[in-house]
């Protein structure tokens, strides 16, 4: 992620009960999932987006996941929704 600020021009939903909620429904078009994460959380999503065909991307750390969607706190994932 050489642009740190990437996502913020997207349409995106922030945290983990709302980018499972995304790819569950199929308006996920990619999950970005932050490496520091708790595995027990990450490797839910890393399902998910297999069985639903979602690329997923893997960031680093929450904070520069977090600071991705202009935002102050950290994030574990975020989903890009389809347009």
């Amino acid at each position: 992620m050489s642009n740190d600020n990437f996502l913020q021009d997207a349409h995106v939903k922030i945290g983990t009960k709302q980018t499972m909620k995304m790819v569950e429904s199929g308006i996920a078009a990619e999950v970005y999932v932050a490496q520091d994460a708790d595995m027990r959380i990450t490797s839910k999503i890393q399902a998910l987006c297999e069985k639903h065909q979602v690329k997923l991307t893997l960031v680093d750390t929450m904070e520069r996941l977090g600071r991705a969607c202009g935002i102050e706190v950290g994030a574990a994932m975020v989903a890009v929704v389809k347009q």
